[in-house]
């Protein structure tokens, strides 16, 4: 194998040339699992560690590592090694910590395409799929859309869900699939490029992991039966892993995800809503919030129908949470900020009176 099968690339060797010491190796982190990660080199792979001067130094999840992630580590024993740096990364997959405020969760980093995985029986919801491309878009990651369980329902049910996502997300590639019958899988293996990262994306129970045994042709990943009681399979996956299939692409499984709770996505609800923003050039106030405004172009487009009322609901939801989120942080920064004057406060108290 060699590193350009797991994604590595010129700009990648650029750094190492210029950045990193001679000495180490790079590898690619395929599993992370706490604070211990699996990293796979053109040889084998390695169980890795943080070198002190990485773990301590870190400022935030940006500073440590993800899978994903080109790292330079150094061998110390049989299959162990230290991760010393982390390389830069071109796109990094996000969403707010789950019941932390101001705290970011790393997805997936260095991702090229995100597949966005939803079920038709009951899982299908247009405004988390607005979600999962808001982030994939602020990522700077080009979405697929794949519609799984299509044995679950009929064809002019099917028909009529495509539809409802193609009028209000338009231009994203959208794929429907069978992991039964195998309807759409070769459909979906044809865009699947060598040397690409592609993230799976979705929540649980949709078919992520069956779909990524049959991509690869193996048995790489458990799989749960399906729940009667919630006519849904039973979520599996408990970690992130890269994994390489035989035609050269490189995929990420991801565990199924409750919440996509959103950070600071200004930029991907801009494209994400492209069409609602747009519009907000024409209203009559630059500061309009678009919500009772008389002369609003937004609330005039939802009021005629040129605006989806579910997207125009979705997009005021978002916003308002993005600048909830952004509003906690800079609170947060002010806190740490406050703290970290009275440490030194009580350092200079503490060095005036022992003298």
């Amino acid at each position: 194998m060699k590193l350009e099968d797991l994604g590595y690339n010129t700009s990648l060797d650029t750094f190492r040339k210029e950045q990193i010491n001679k000495s180490f190796d790079v590898g690619r982190v395929i599993l992370e699992h706490k604070d211990r990660y699996v990293v796979k080199t053109e040889s084998t792979e390695f169980e890795a560690e943080l070198i002190g001067n990485l773990r301590f130094t870190a400022q935030s999840r940006y500073d440590l590592p993800a899978v994903g992630d080109w790292v330079a580590i150094s061998q110390y024993d049989e299959n162990k090694a230290l991760i010393h740096a982390i390389y830069p990364r071109h796109s990094i997959i996000e969403r707010q910590a789950v019941g932390k405020s101001a705290q970011i969760q790393i997805i997936a980093t260095n991702i090229d395409y995100g597949l966005i995985v939803q079920s038709v029986n009951r899982d299908f919801n247009i405004n988390r799929l607005e979600r999962y491309l808001t982030i994939c878009n602020t990522s700077k990651v080009e979405p697929i859309i794949i519609l799984s369980k299509i044995d679950l329902i009929d064809e002019p049910t099917l028909d009529r869900y495509i539809n409802e996502i193609k009028e209000r997300i338009k231009t994203i590639s959208v794929i429907a699939i069978s992991n039964q019958s195998r309807v759409g899988l070769d459909e979906l293996k044809a865009i699947i490029k060598k040397g690409k990262t592609y993230c799976l994306l979705g929540s649980s129970g949709v078919g992520k992991s069956t779909l990524l045994n049959l991509l690869s042709g193996k048995e790489l990943m458990n799989t749960g039966s399906i729940s009667e009681r919630i006519d849904r399979g039973k979520h599996i996956t408990s970690h992130r892993e890269l994994i390489i299939l035989e035609n050269g692409g490189i995929i990420i499984d991801n565990p199924g995800m409750r919440e996509i709770g959103i950070t600071n996505t200004s930029a991907g609800l801009e494209i994400t809503f492209d069409e609602i923003i747009e519009l907000s050039q024409s209203c009559k106030f630059k500061n309009c919030t678009h919500i009772t405004e008389q002369g609003c172009a937004i609330l005039d487009a939802v009021e005629n129908k040129h605006i989806d009322l579910d997207s125009y609901n979705n997009f005021q939801k978002m916003e308002r949470e993005r600048t909830f989120y952004e509003s906690t942080v800079e609170e947060k920064k002010k806190k740490d900020k406050d703290f970290g004057k009275m440490i030194k406060n009580v350092k200079k108290l503490r060095k005036r009176n022992k003298y």
